[in-house]
């Protein structure tokens, strides 16, 4: 069915750019934000018949806004930063004069805006915002697409294509993790030997027992591998080559040293761990050049794989999980 093709690669690319912005914010490489203001302006022309221009293009670092549709008198704020404090700065820096009559909407690159929704903010005499339907958010964008007419979900597939590329090849992605897998096994592992764990549990609860709300997304795009993974770690156990317990125990490793390296709170470590994972693959002089996008998507995959097995952070205490 076309309909659902065209959403399933609309969906995972709009959530790949959004979890990419959210990482490389931490690490302060913001080239993504500047990209995706350009990005946005198209997709939400396409999206809502609108015409938005970018007008940073036309008047650098202007206040409160970044995308203006003069003629039907609509300005947007597109920001990674997903807060009730940057929407509130964002209002307060509006011309009331010059943009009088004008419906305000921000759209958040990366976060969840549900709450956002419901809060309460100043209102600004002459301009029209209504937080229930004028704040966006990835997962509210998705959701529009997914009750879009075929011919323009075809148009946004079209577009996204051209912007970000083609879908994610499932047999790339195999063999991507067998080559990091295998880089990983190499890697030299200074600490105890113990028995992988290979175990199911309720992932939401885990998730809350660890104040991993900001994360349980990013963990709920890549479980969806855990069948995976398993398939190969099994295939090179079986030649009593042991890697599943070689990349446990390193992503294990990592974890391990960022909770006694600083006070970061979980959300922040659990990205830590992916970002010092792909820093490892790329330092090591088993690497042959596998893209960044690919290795980024690769490890993400494999930390919450081991964030299911139990390998990083903590179960909640009485908890008994299922072997499988």
């Amino acid at each position: 069915m076309k309909r659902s093709t065209y959403f399933d690669y609309i969906e995972e690319k709009l959530m790949i750019l959004s979890y990419r912005i959210k990482t490389r914010g931490k690490l302060n490489i913001l080239n993504l934000n500047i990209h995706s203001e350009v990005f946005y302006t198209q997709l939400l022309n396409l999206l809502f018949d609108y015409s938005f221009v970018n007008l940073n293009a036309l008047k650098q670092n202007a206040q409160g806004i970044d995308l203006i549709d003069r003629l039907n008198k609509v300005i947007v704020q597109v920001s990674s930063t997903c807060t009730k404090q940057k929407i509130e700065h964002s209002l307060s820096k509006l011309d009331t004069t010059t943009y009088l009559g004008y419906r305000y909407l921000f759209v958040a690159l990366t976060g969840d805006g549900k709450e956002l929704r419901s809060k309460m903010y100043p209102t600004i005499q002459g301009i029209e915002f209504t937080p229930l339907s004028d704040i966006y958010d990835v997962k509210s964008i998705v959701n529009i697409v997914l009750n879009l007419p075929l011919s323009k979900q075809k148009k946004l597939y079209n577009f996204i294509n051209e912007e970000l590329g083609p879908g994610a090849d499932i047999i790339k992605i195999d063999s991507n993790l067998t080559e990091i897998i295998t880089i990983l096994s190499k890697e030299d592992l200074a600490i105890p030997y113990e028995s992988p764990e290979i175990n199911s549990f309720e992932i939401e609860r885990k998730i809350e027992y660890n104040d991993l709300v900001s994360s349980a997304s990013t963990i709920d795009d890549y479980k969806i591998f855990y069948s995976k993974i398993n398939e190969k770690y099994t295939e090179f156990d079986k030649l009593g080559t042991n890697k599943s317990f070689s990349v446990l125990m390193t992503i294990r490793k990592l974890y391990t040293n960022l909770c006694k390296e600083n006070d970061s709170s979980g959300q922040e470590i659990f990205f830590q761990v992916i970002d010092n994972l792909i820093e490892l693959i790329i330092k090591s002089k088993n690497y042959n050049g596998i893209p960044y996008e690919e290795i980024e998507l690769c490890a993400s995959i494999l930390v919450v794989d081991a964030f299911i097995k139990c390998k990083i952070f903590e179960n909640p205490e009485g908890y008994n999980y299922v072997t499988t």
